[in-house]
């Protein structure tokens, strides 16, 4: 359904494609910030950000898109993204003894997926800039 392409620059810069080839999403690490934090963009218009809270113990997200929050295990990477008045938006979850990086994405409503997708890569981006 979707093609994601990393773009060489500072910081993470994830392009995605629909099943024509045309640019319809892109990822982008704000970089010189104090903790980590992702603007994501639907063509070129800004739907929002995640970005990474202080925690000791396991990561917190500050969300800014669609009104959506992120509950369970994201050291675990099984968590799901719902909507303020509880309704399941999407479940994740990561597919261990892969050789790269596998995720499962069930998605409610198939008008969301886009913005799940975005989201998704937003959180494993992130990651990856932790190590």
């Amino acid at each position: 359904m979707y093609v994601v392409k990393g773009q060489l620059s500072w910081g993470h810069c994830l392009k995605i494609f629909d099943a024509y080839g045309e640019e319809i999403g892109t990822v982008k690490e704000r970089i010189f910030t104090f903790m980590p934090k992702f603007e994501m963009y639907f063509k070129n218009q800004y739907v929002g950000c995640i970005s990474r809270e202080f925690a000791l113990f396991k990561p917190k997200y500050n969300v800014e898109c669609n009104g959506w929050h992120v509950e369970g295990d994201f050291p675990g990477w099984d968590y799901t993204i719902t909507k303020p008045v509880g309704e399941t938006v999407a479940t994740v979850s990561k597919e261990l003894l892969q050789w790269t990086d596998t995720y499962v994405l069930d998605i409610v409503d198939p008008a969301d997926a886009l913005h799940v997708l975005m989201f998704v890569l937003a959180i494993d981006a992130e990651k990856c800039s932790a190590k």
